[in-house]
C-alpha cells in the first residue's frame, strides 16, 4: 500500500497552495506549519515572507486565507497575532486519514526513497571480560537504530568490534601456561558450571561456558595484569607471547581461540537476557583487521597522510593539541612497530566501505572517546576511504554515562564497575513484584514471563528515553513505576487496551467518518497522525528518544481518552465501534513503536 499523507503535510500543502495563489512569487515558500495548543495546526510562514516582502503579514495571511475556503479538510481558518494562521481541521479529515493508516500493515509508514547502505558499530565488550553498566547503553541503543533503519527499508550491516587482541590476550594465555593450579575447577563444577581444563601440548587453557566461569576468567585476567604490572620479566614473556599469536603460533592460537569462543558464549548469554539479538556473524573482532594493518600504514605513509614521527607513524592536526600546547598526534603504529587501536579503526572503515560497500558508517561508542573518532574520521577521509562530498559519512553517535543516585557514575559499593547481569537481574525482580501485585488471573510461570518483559522493558526505556548523549541515573525505583513516563506505563496502556477489545468480543474497530469528536478523541486521533512523521525524523537523526517521547505522549492522550471517553458503554454502536477503533490503532501503534525500541508489549499485565 503507498504511503498516507499526514494531516499535517495534506494542510501544508493546502496552505501553500493558497500562498502560491495569493502570491505567484511565494511558490517556494515554506508555510512553517506545526501543531498548536490554539487550534489543530499554525502556520507561521507570512511573518518571513512579509517581512521579505515589505508587506504586512496580517494583510498576508488574510489573502491566504481567502484562498482556503473551508471544507472536507479544513474546518475553520483564522488569522492571529501578527499575522499566524490557525487552522483546525474536520473529524472527518482525521478519522478518514486514520483509518487509511489502520488498513496497511505498516500504519501508513513509507520506506526511504533512496535507502542507503549502513554499517553501524555497536556493543564492543572485550573478550575475557565480564560485560559491565557500560555497555548497556552502545548495547540498547544501537538495537534501536538497527531496528528503525531497517524498517525504512535501509540495508543495515552491524558490526560488533569486540575487544580480542593486543597485549592483554599475551598476558593472559602466559599467565595461563604459567600457572595451571590457577585452573582448580572443582568449586565451578559443584556448581554444575561443568567448567574444565583442557591442555594443549602442555599449555593451559580452560573451557569456559556461564556466567560463574566467566567470572571466573575475569578474575585470572585481573591476576595476570598485577604479575603483568609487578614482574618486568614475566612483561617482556607476555609481549613476547602477543608477537607469536600475531605471528600464528598454533600453541598460541589455540588458547587464545578458546577464550574468545567461550567469551562469546557469555556474551550471547547476556545478549539474551536483554532481549537484543547478536549474530556470530556480525561479530567482527580488532583480530579480523590484523592482516590488513601493514597495509593501512603503507598506504597512510606513501600518501603522506601520515609521517614518521620518534619513530612512530603519526597523522597530526592542527587543532588538536594537548595540554601544553603542543600537537596531539594520532598513533597509527608504535616505534616498536607495533599498531594500536586507531590502526585497526581505519584498517575497519577501510574494510567498511571498499568490501561492504557502505555509504554510512555509524559508531555507537562512549561521548569520552570522541577525540579519537574525530582523528580517525578526518584521517579516513584524507586517506580517500570514505565518500567523497560526505562529511557525514562517518558518525560516532556518543552517548553519556550510566550514573548512580548519587549523581556519579554508577559503581558497586566497593566501587567496582556494576556486572551487567546483576542489574538485569534486580531488574527483572523489581519487575515481578509490580507484576505480581497487579497480576489478577496469571499464573507464576506467566508472572516470570511478564517481568522479564517489564523489567528488561524498564532498563531499556530508562535509557532510550534519555538524549543519548545526557548521562541520566540509574534508578530502578522509578523504572519500574506504573506512573509517568516508563516502559511499565506504555506496557500497561497497551494491556488495558486489549482487555478492552477482549471485553467486546464480537464487536468491531470501525472508523466512523460523520460521527463528531469528544475533545480528548480528537487529541488521541491528532497524535496517532503523528507517528509516520515522528519515526521518519528519528531515522534522520538517529535520535530514539525523540521515538519513545512519542510513545509516551501516546499512551498519556489514551489515558486520558480513557477517562473521559466510555469505550463499550459509548452511546450508540457507531460510537462504540468508533471508540474501539481508537483503541486498537493506539495498541498497533504503541506495539510497533515499542518494537522498534526493542521492548516487548505483553498482552496481559
Amino acid at each position: 500500500m503507498a504511503s498516507v499523507p499526514s494531516l499535517a503535510a495534506t494542510v501544508n500543502q493546502r496552505v501553500s497552495d493558497a500562498l502560491s495563489a495569493a502570491l505567484p512569487e511565494a511558490a517556494a515558500v515554506d508555510p512553517l506549519l506545526r501543531r498548536s495548543d490554539r487550534a489543530d495546526f499554525q502556520a507561521n510562514g507570512m511573518l518571513a515572507l512579509a517581512k521579505k516582502l515589505k508587506g504586512n503579514p496580517r494583510e498576508l495571511a488574510a489573502q491566504v486565507v481567502a484562498q482556503l475556503p473551508a471544507g472536507e479538510v479544513i474546518k475553520d481558518i483564522e488569522v492571529s497575532g501578527p499575522g499566524f494562521l490557525n487552522i483546525t481541521v474536520t473529524d472527518e479529515a482525521i478519522l478518514s486519514t486514520l483509518a487509511a493508516r489502520a488498513a496497511d500493515d505498516r500504519l501508513g509508514v513509507p520506506y526511504a526513497e533512496e535507502p542507503g547502505r549502513t554499517v553501524i558499530d555497536y556493543s564492543q565488550p572485550n573478550v575475557a571480560k565480564e560485560m559491565h553498566v557500560g555497555h548497556l547503553r552502545s548495547t540498547v541503543i544501537g538495537d534501536a537504530i538497527v531496528r528503525i533503519l531497517e524498517h525504512r527499508g535501509e540495508t543495515v550491516i552491524r558490526r560488533h568490534h569486540i575487544g580480542d587482541w593486543g597485549t592483554q590476550f599475551g598476558m593472559l594465555i602466559q599467565y595461563l601456561i604459567e600457572h595451571p593450579h590457577e585452573l582448580d575447577h572443582e568449586s565451578d563444577t559443584a556448581n554444575g558450571e561443568g567448567e574444565a581444563a583442557v591442555l594443549y601440548g602442555g599449555a593451559a587453557a580452560v573451557s569456559y561456558g556461564g556466567a560463574a566461569a566467566m567470572a571466573r576468567l575475569n578474575r585470572l585476567y585481573k591476576a595476570s595484569r598485577a604479575v603483568f604490572d609487578s614482574d618486568e620479566e614475566f612483561k617482556t614473556r607476555a609481549r613476547n607471547r602477543v608477537v607469536r599469536l600475531q605471528a600464528g603460533d598454533q600453541e598460541t592460537l589455540d588458547i587464545w581461540h578458546k577464550i574468545v569462543d567461550e567469551s562469546k558464549i557469555y556474551f550471547q548469554a547476556v545478549y539474551h537476557q536483554l532481549d537484543v539479538e547478536i549474530r556470530d556473524e556480525d561479530v567482527v573482532g580488532e583480530s579480523a583487521y590484523n592482516d590488513d594493518l601493514p597495509q593501512v600504514v603503507k598506504e597512510l605513509e606513501e600518501s603522506g597522510v601520515a609521517v614518521r614521527s620518534d619513530g612512530a607513524l603519526c597523522v597530526f592536526f592542527d587543532d588538536v593539541k594537548g595540554p601544553d600546547g603542543s600537537p596531539t598526534p594520532l598513533i597509527v603504529q608504535k616505534s616498536n612497530g607495533g599498531f594500536g587501536y586507531a590502526a585497526t579503526d581505519l584498517a575497519a572503515i577501510r574494510d567498511r566501505v571498499s568490501a561492504l560497500h557502505a555509504d554510512t558508517l555509524l559508531y555507537v561508542v562512549d561521548a569520552r572517546q570522541a577525540l579519537h573518532f574525530k582523528m580517525v574520521f578526518e584521517t579516513a577521509r584524507r586517506a580517500g576511504w570514505l565518500p567523497e562530498g560526505r562529511p557525514d559519512a562517518a558518525r560516532q553517535l556518543a552517548f553519556g554515562t550510566v550514573l548512580g543516585k548519587d549523581g556519579k557514575p554508577f559503581k558497586t559499593r566497593e566501587g567496582e564497575t556494576v556486572r551487567l547481569v546483576d542489574l538485569l537481574d534486580e531488574a527483572v525482580d523489581r519487575a515481578a513484584t509490580v507484576v505480581r501485585e497487579k497480576a489478577q488471573d496469571l499464573t507464576e510461570e506467566e508472572i516470570a514471563e511478564r517481568a522479564a518483559q517489564v523489567g528488561i522493558g524498564a532498563v531499556k526505556y530508562a535509557d532510550l528515553s534519555t538524549s543519548m548523549s545526557r548521562d541520566y541515573i540509574f534508578d530502578l525505583d522509578r523504572m519500574v513505576s506504573l506512573n509517568g513516563d516508563t516502559s511499565v506505563y506504555l506496557q500497561y496502556a497497551y494491556a488495558r487496551i486489549q482487555s478492552i477489545i477482549r471485553k467486546a468480543g464480537d464487536r468491531k474497530p470501525v472508523a466512523h467518518p460523520e460521527l463528531e469528536l469528544a475533545p480528548a478523541e480528537r487529541a488521541l486521533a491528532l497524535h496517532l497522525d503523528e507517528f509516520a512523521e515522528t519515526l521518519a525524523g528519528v531515522a534522520e537523526s538517529y535520535e530514539p528518544h525523540k521515538l519513545a517521547a512519542y510513545l509516551y505522549g501516546l499512551a498519556s492522550h489514551y489515558t486520558t481518552f480513557y477517562e473521559h471517553c466510555p469505550v463499550l458503554k459509548a452511546d450508540g454502536e457507531a460510537a462504540v465501534e468508533n471508540r474501539l477503533f481508537l483503541c486498537d490503532l493506539t495498541a498497533r501503534t504503541l506495539h510497533q513503536g515499542m518494537a522498534l525500541l526493542g521492548i516487548r508489549t505483553p498482552e496481559r499485565l
